[in-house]
């Protein structure tokens, strides 16, 4: 199980961005992928998850209505759509998936119930 992220950058508050994760060795869509994110001296935090079973999604409240998750299944990735981006959301940014895991808020908010993890891609914002 392999998972590549990429699309980070710099961008300028307001601005947006669109990172990918692609799946290797699997489905994408066998499987739940998550989105977290990683600031320096922070908690790993979850970000948005797109179940595997119905397409259903789940964000976390801090970027709800800015961010959207959707998978292409041809391409076997799943992307995260950053719009109105703030100076907070400046972060290294993880995909991950799990066998047992559901999408889930519980999952997001417990980033150790994960199991499989992709490097991550970095993202900042500047003001």
């Amino acid at each position: 199980v392999q998972l590549q992220a990429s699309g980070g950058g710099l961008v300028q508050a307001g601005g947006s961005l669109r990172p990918s994760c692609v799946a290797k060795g699997f489905s994408s869509d066998s499987y739940p992928t998550f989105w977290f994110r990683q600031a320096p001296g922070k908690e790993r935090e979850g970000v948005s998850c797109i179940s595997n079973s119905d397409g259903s999604t789940y964000y976390a409240d801090s970027v709800k209505g800015r961010f959207t998750i959707s998978r292409d299944r041809a391409k076997n990735t799943v992307y995260l759509q950053m719009n109105s981006l703030k100076p907070e959301d400046t972060a290294n940014y993880y995909c991950a998936t799990d066998f047992e895991s559901p999408c889930s808020a519980s999952t997001l908010q417990n980033y150790y119930r994960v199991d499989y993890w992709g490097k991550g891609t970095q993202v900042t914002v500047s003001s």
